[in-house]
């Protein structure tokens, strides 16, 4: 059957069994979100002992955020774990700029963490006020987050349970929130356009993107919803991350395997183009070239869907589908293309404490224990900003 034909829009929670989960997200949650570890964030947590001087990290290493933990995890691709830093509760996104800090988006605040020394430098906390401080998939807090072209900026999208978020702007200079900008529901993702104009929040709950001018920030909102809005909150059918086209600057927003979203952001206008997956899908992004790489959660109904995987999709519309073990969340590529890293911490319980290494000309793929359900992925760099989307 035509992946553009299939009855989705049925697919709905079941409202009475469903109320808590109401409040946000893909389906019905598997527990409450529970109180913070109760870690002050107060102090950097070198990876080093006190007194050591710390090993220099090399360029290619990766950096996850552990969503399950109050760290961040860097990551030697062949060798596994190099070592932890305490950044906050319940990490989510993280960007890195070329000066090598990475801001990580966590539920008290966004933490400055210097990629080089292995410490965190800062913890900046929202001017949202997103209630308790607490752990689990619906948490209030940072979620998506990204950074200007020129460095100066950072912008996170900050969730509100049972309300609308916001998206934060922070000066990297000062490491102060300057301004604040209503957005949707459950801010997954946040994206930046090439020339830094604008800012795109991808709303999970909303089923739309607020497109932010940078000079201004003044929001408008795009609703994306190839299937509809019937289920309202109870719907699998929202929009989760989105990659930005490099020829054109077009929003690129995945659904079920099954439908492409390709949104201007200019007009508001959406086009549809097929997807062969067939899988409920999460974390995108996109590289210089204009490959898509997408990540496969799992099937919603196992009768009918395919199960996890990672969709690489050509600039001209091929996919090649390399299957996955177990569910995964958020993907980033290595500085030379050839290799993607697919992390296995997944927002809905299933996740594993691990990340997949895909070689993408062959398609053999490895499991590498790291974290503790990493979500949030970024390859450090010498030069340039990157970014799990």
């Amino acid at each position: 059957m035509s992946p553009l034909r299939r009855g989705r829009a049925a697919r709905v929670l079941v409202p009475a069994a469903a109320v808590a989960a109401l409040l946000a997200g893909c389906a019905p949650s598997q527990g409450a979100d529970v109180p913070a570890r109760g870690s002050s964030a107060t102090a950097p947590s070198p990876s080093t002992p006190p007194g050591a001087a710390p090993t220099p990290t090399p360029d290619g290493t990766l950096l996850v955020a552990d969503f399950g933990s109050d760290t961040v995890t860097f990551v030697d691709p062949e060798r596994g774990a190099l070592g932890s830093v305490e950044v906050g509760t319940a990490p989510y996104g993280l960007v890195v700029g070329a000066d090598g800090r990475a801001w990580v988006a966590t539920a008290e605040g966004v933490a400055v963490v210097d990629t080089r020394t292995r410490e965190r430098l800062a913890l900046v906390p929202y001017e949202t006020d997103t209630g308790p401080v607490t752990t689990g998939e619906y948490r209030g807090g940072g979620m998506g987050i990204a950074l200007s072209p020129d460095g100066r900026r950072v912008y996170v999208g900050v969730n509100v349970p049972g309300g609308n978020g916001t998206l934060e702007v922070i000066d990297t200079a000062s490491r102060e929130v300057t301004d604040t900008v209503s957005v949707g529901r459950r801010p997954f993702d946040v994206d930046v356009s090439r020339d830094g104009s604008e800012v795109y929040a991808t709303n999970h709950d909303s089923f739309d993107v607020t497109v932010v001018r940078a000079d201004t920030l003044a929001p408008r909102r795009v609703e994306v919803a190839p299937y509809g809005t019937e289920g309202g909150l109870g719907s699998w059918l929202k929009p989760h991350y989105t990659a930005v086209r490099p020829s054109d600057g077009r929003l690129l927003l995945p659904f079920e395997g099954e439908r492409l979203a390709v949104v201007d952001p200019r007009t508001g206008r959406t086009e549809i183009e097929p997807m062969t997956a067939d899988t409920h899908q999460h974390g995108a992004t996109i590289t210089p070239d204009g490959t898509l790489l997408v990540v496969g959660t799992g099937p919603i109904d196992p009768d009918e869907d395919e199960g996890p995987s990672l969709t690489v999709r050509a600039p001209d519309g091929t996919e090649t589908v390399h299957p996955l073990q177990g569910p995964h969340e958020d993907v980033t590529v290595s500085e030379d293309g050839r290799t993607a890293y697919v992390t296995g911490g997944f927002t809905r319980d299933g996740y594993w404490n691990g990340i997949s290494v895909v070689d993408l000309a062959t398609g053999d793929t490895r499991r590498l224990a790291v974290g503790e359900r990493p979500l949030g992925i970024a390859v450090l760099r010498t030069e340039g900003p990157t970014t799990s989307p």
